[in-house]
């Protein structure tokens, strides 16, 4: 049994939020082929507080998280798109914070969204809001969503700020005493198991492949999904536990 699952940026609501394959993957966690004792949704789980924009498998999204409640502790940190938490969490009756240190192991994991991080946003909203259109029209293009992963690995200013996001996170997680943290916000999966604080991305459901994270003993694997299977591509990254961290970043 996993500590937790993970999981970012759904954006329900969103035209390339991939709810058909999270409906499998939560279907999965409902009948026991991924077995957590919490599922943590960091951050961006809405695209917009705007139920007119949710089509009929993100209500099914939210109904199974709604059940899923029931049966495991669902956790959701707020995201810059999530709108207020009060609303969050009378529909779905789920615990809502900014932050969550998840203990594992010998391991306290921190896990927030990350964009308190994210000066770029507050700084040049409209051409973020011109990155975005230009990402999403490239994945309308392209059903693999090839060239807009593409786009984004190849641009100077997504991986400046990706990275400083990275840098602000860990320095962060120091501070709380963490040996880990997991991110979201920038949909870039990823993991890095060196230095004192390990960093995490849980990646996002808005491209192809869809990625989790698995939080198992103190440790971390990132996993991509695939409707059918929950053990597609796994990649495994062993903790290691029981060093000095420093008193601040």
């Amino acid at each position: 049994m996993c500590d937790a699952v993970i999981i970012s940026d759904i954006h329900l609501g969103s035209p390339n939020c991939q709810a058909r394959s999270l409906c499998a993957f939560l279907e999965s966690l409902a009948h026991g082929e991924l077995v957590a004792r919490t599922l943590i949704l960091n951050g961006d789980v809405f695209d917009s507080i705007d139920f007119r924009r949710l089509k009929k498998s993100h209500w099914k999204v939210l109904s199974l998280l709604r059940k899923l409640s029931d049966k495991m502790e669902v956790i959701w940190i707020c995201g810059n798109h999530d709108g207020s938490a009060e609303v969050i969490s009378h529909l779905l009756g789920v615990r809502v914070a900014d932050e969550f240190i998840l203990a594992s192991g010998n391991r306290k994991i921190l896990v927030l969204h990350g964009h308190v991080f994210d000066e770029f946003l507050d700084a040049h909203p409209i051409l973020n809001w011109f990155a975005d259109t230009i990402y999403l029209l490239l994945q309308k293009l392209d059903k693999t969503h090839t060239f807009a992963k593409l786009a984004k690995k190849k641009s100077k200013t997504f991986l400046r700020c990706a990275r400083l996001i990275k840098e602000k996170a860990v320095r962060y997680a120091a501070r709380k005493k963490c040996t880990a943290v997991c991110c979201g916000h920038t949909h870039h999966a990823g993991d890095n198991d060196t230095g004192q604080v390990h960093y995490f991305n849980s990646g996002c459901w808005t491209e192809l492949p869809c990625t989790y994270l698995t939080v198992s003993a103190g440790v971390l694997a990132l996993h991509t999904f695939e409707a059918g299977t929950v053990e597609d591509k796994i990649e495994v990254a062993p903790a290691t536990v029981g060093y000095d961290l420093p008193e601040s970043a």
